[in-house]
């Protein structure tokens, strides 16, 4: 992960400007300092390349390990939105998970930019009700912990952050992730030989293509653009390869020398619709619960297989809903697993007066 390096301020404020004086004149005016203004947080804090898809800004310490944050959606996204324009999807609020961890640790914890960072794992709750697009952009209020897992170190360099997203008060998303700070020294020796970044023929491998059937609509994986789709079915039930376009401008938005985890949290998503709805349908289905565990890095350079099988369980309504346990797997070793429980709105229907 290439990463700017620059002067780091923890906390940047807008610049000021002054009212011009007539040296001519009898009435001397103040300078006066321009408001504090709402902006983003700084992009290489968050590892971000695109100021848009920096959701981050503001923060402020209310504890030892305690901070409460402010972040806001578009109304728009060009990726983090359901097919059918009405919710902010639920892997936003994973993002915005992944970008507090980082921003927390660079700006408030003190790791250096151009540290890189491993997340081990994410435990995310999400509550479809409070992602509705208004007619306004979402303002969002955070809540993040911070525990390390080594607090007599200088630097908490293992920590897990539980994070709580609230929106007009209402809970919109609770996260929990684990996230491990590594040097670039350190960084360069783990990841040797691999340190090549993606092509457009490496990762999308295309071995065996020739005996793949077709790949349906973007519906089929919850979907509507053709470059959003991460994965291409296989001979074999329920497997797919994981074929991102290397290109893409959110999951691929800076260079990596692996796969992105919100690729693969991505394919977890779109594997996990199509195993679960094989039928397109207008109702696109939620992702409510997420447990992921990335056990190793996944190269861009060898063929990466998603698997899927899914299990009914009955929440307080008596109303079975299916968890979908996803494996990716490169070599025939597990590097990502993932468990993931959605829920599909039902629309209401009108009853005629008798």
């Amino acid at each position: 992960m290439t990463l700017l390096t620059v002067h780091q301020d923890n906390h940047p404020n807008p610049a000021t400007t002054t009212t011009a004086i007539n040296p001519h004149s009898t009435a001397q005016t103040d300078p006066t300092p321009m408001p504090r203004l709402t902006t983003t947080v700084p992009r290489e804090y968050v590892h971000r390349s695109t100021l848009a898809e920096v959701f981050l800004t503001g923060c402020e310490q209310t504890g030892d390990t305690h901070y409460t944050l402010t972040a806001q959606w578009p109304r728009a996204h060009t990726f983090f939105t359901t097919p059918d324009g009405t919710h902010h999807h639920p892997l936003q609020a994973a993002e915005t998970i992944r970008q507090t961890g980082l921003y927390l640790a660079h700006a408030e914890l003190g790791i250096p930019l151009g540290h890189h960072f491993l997340m081990r794992n994410l435990h995310l709750t999400t509550h479809p009700q409070h992602l509705t697009i208004g007619p306004t952009p979402t303002d969002l209020t955070l809540t993040a912990t911070y525990t390390p897992h080594h607090p007599h170190t200088k630097r908490p360099t293992d920590f897990t952050m539980h994070i709580t997203i609230t929106r007009n008060g209402h809970p919109t998303a609770t996260g929990t992730g684990r996230f491990t700070c590594l040097t670039p020294t350190t960084y360069q020796r783990l990841r040797h030989p691999h340190t090549t970044t993606p092509t457009a023929d490496t990762t999308t491998n295309s071995a065996g293509a020739q005996h793949q059937p077709p790949n349906p609509p973007p519906t089929h994986y919850g979907r509507t653009l053709p470059h959003d789709i991460v994965l291409t079915p296989t001979p074999h039930p329920h497997t797919w390869q994981l074929t991102p376009n290397p290109h893409h401008p959110i999951l691929f938005d800076h260079t990596t020398d692996h796969i992105p985890g919100m690729v693969l949290l991505e394919a977890a998503h779109q594997a996990t619709t199509a195993h679960t709805h094989p039928t397109p349908t207008t109702h696109p289905n939620h992702p409510t619960t997420l447990n992921a565990t990335f056990h190793h890095y996944t190269e861009h350079h060898t063929p990466t297989y998603i698997t899927t099988h899914t299990t009914r369980n009955n929440n307080t309504d008596n109303d079975p809903t299916p968890t979908t346990h996803i494996t990716a797997h490169q070599n025939n070793t597990t590097v990502f697993t993932a468990q993931l429980t959605t829920h599909t709105p039902v629309p209401q229907r009108t009853v005629s007066p008798r």
